[in-house]
């Protein structure tokens, strides 16, 4: 269904940052990649992309699914386009052009606009809105049947037409075989020395072709991102909708959402409780009828029905159905918990498989090691899995038992059902059934400490 023009060329002076504007992030995701997301969300499956201010770095950044133009020289919003044509195969057809800095719209406003155009048949339809206080705006001026006449600068507007409230919001779809004929028309000849997009309005006017616009919902969604105060605002807009979504299409309860930030392409089962001051980001899982926080911090991390995390961090990290994790535990990527799995306060788990009802209720670090289940991890425990120059494994079978304060030294194995003594430091396997003690034999000296008190009184 046509094509998208992505505009995603510019600097964004305002924004101070040696970043091209379209890859500052909110709502978890790039700029750019809002806007992506809308417009295939309207069925649009080929796009282009018009980059030009560090142009590597957004291609990279978005990756091999677009279609790249170059604009070497960023010489207006018509520039860009001329840019991204010769990139469309085909002569007929239509083409949404949209500006990477837009990331609060919607797709049902884009395909409102894209409906509108085909219905009327037009060469051009925009997308404007209508502001209480449109100052700085392009004006909509529109014929007395209506349809567009041109879209107006307010340098260039007269007094009648400053009291215009409807503004052009810089998002377009063309009839393709009008856009390639009439933009060859386009004169760069004004004070900015640039080819406007917006006065291809009047010369397609002048062609005898129908031009129109449609005024958006909400003006909210329509906005460009220039400055970091307005990448802040909007990411607010990103975070209520979110949590909105969450709360009335899945039957999430968030506690206090002034004090919780979801990403976009987080999904939370319902009947959830997510406490304040819970970041939940990337592509973040969570299952139904869990509590999450409060002061949790999960990134890119699986976690199934039931779970209670309190003061947690994950990252890359997974849970089965559940699991009591924290307060204050640290899930590292490569982090997996079976069913039933505790794991208390500060306790650190990295690149380990924990097995069902297991626990490691506290103050202990699991790296590099697999846990069978129903193993019990002592207070202290830590599995040494690093000799500064390579990492081991170390395996622990079900229902075994380990002592607080036990290191245990990888590689090594600790059988199935075996004990281990508290304050042990384990280098060899353990069998099967075994209890294993790896500490000194202790010493007491009679009277020591009385003889010792004594001597120092009389010094």
């Amino acid at each position: 269904m046509g094509y998208g023009i992505i505009l995603a060329a510019g600097k964004g002076t305002r924004m101070r940052s040696r970043l091209p504007k379209v890859l500052h992030k909110l709502g978890g995701k790039y700029m750019v990649q809002h806007v992506i997301r809308a417009v295939c969300d309207i069925g649009i499956k080929e796009s282009i992309a018009v980059i030009g201010h560090e142009a590597e770095m957004v291609k990279q950044a978005l990756g091999p699914a677009l279609t790249y133009a170059l604009q070497e020289e960023q010489l207006g919003t018509g520039h860009a386009v001329m840019a991204a044509l010769p990139y469309i195969r085909e002569e007929d057809g239509h083409v949404l052009v949209v500006c990477g800095d837009t990331p609060l719209i919607r797709a049902e406003t884009l395909q409102k606009l894209w409906d509108y155009h085909l219905e009327t048949n037009s060469a051009c339809s925009v997308l404007s809105a209508l502001l209480p206080d449109p100052a700085g705006y392009g004006r909509i001026v529109r014929k007395e049947d209506g349809t567009l006449l041109k879209i107006v600068e307010q340098k260039d507007a007269l007094p009648e037409e400053l009291l215009l409230q409807e503004i052009n919001t810089g998002i377009y779809c063309f009839d393709l075989k009008s856009l390639r004929e009439v933009i060859k028309n386009l004169s760069h000849d004004n004070a900015q020395g640039e080819y406007y997009l917006t006065d291809m309005v009047a010369l397609l006017g002048e062609q005898g072709l129908m031009v129109n616009a449609v005024i958006a919902d909400d003006f909210e969604e329509t906005q460009g991102i220039n400055s970091r105060s307005q990448l802040c605002a909007a990411e607010k807009i990103l975070r209520r909708r979110k949590i909105f979504s969450l709360m009335e299409d899945d039957g999430v309860t968030i506690v206090d959402p002034d004090t919780t930030y979801i990403d976009q392409d987080v999904t939370i089962g319902q009947d959830t409780v997510v406490e304040p001051g819970t970041f939940l980001r990337g592509k973040t899982v969570i299952g139904a009828e869990c509590t999450i926080g409060p002061n949790t911090d999960i990134t890119d991390s699986i976690i199934g029905d039931g779970c209670k995390i309190n003061r947690t961090v994950m990252v890359e990290a997974k849970a089965g159905d559940l699991c009591n994790i924290g307060p204050f535990a640290y899930l590292r990527p490569g982090a997996e918990l079976g069913y039933q799995v505790k794991v208390g306060d500060f306790v650190e788990i990295k690149k380990s498989r924990i097995g069902d009802n297991s626990k490691i209720p506290h103050l202990s670090y699991v790296g590099d090691a697999q846990l069978g289940m129903k193993v019990n991890i002592g207070c202290g425990t830590i599995t040494c899995n690093y000799d500064g120059k390579h990492k081991y494994q170390t395996t622990i079978e079900d229902g075994v038992f380990v002592g607080s304060n036990t290191n245990l030294v990888a590689p090594v194995k600790v059988g199935e059902g075996a004990f281990i003594g508290a304050g042990s430091t384990i280098t060899m396997e353990v069998p099967a059934g075994d209890l294993a003690l790896g500490r000194g034999r202790q010493v007491n000296f009679a009277g020591w400490a009385i003889k010792k008190r004594s001597q120092e009184e009389k010094e």
